[in-house]
């Protein structure tokens, strides 16, 4: 068992590096904004939506 400490180390580097490529941005930042304000769109109007019934009732 001479190997632990070895594949302990090679684990944590890997951890390592899944962390910092999780947080990287991918993709073309325009399309990547987008995106992300359609989903914003969506959401408010649901909000709308649902403040509007809420206020019928």
């Amino acid at each position: 068992m001479s190997r632990g400490n070895q594949r302990e180390k090679a684990r944590e580097k890997n951890q390592k590096k899944l962390q910092a490529q999780k947080n990287k941005q991918e993709g073309d930042p325009r399309k990547r904004l987008e995106a992300q304000a359609e989903i914003m769109r969506k959401k408010q109007a649901e909000a709308d939506a649902k403040k509007a019934a809420a206020g019928k009732a």
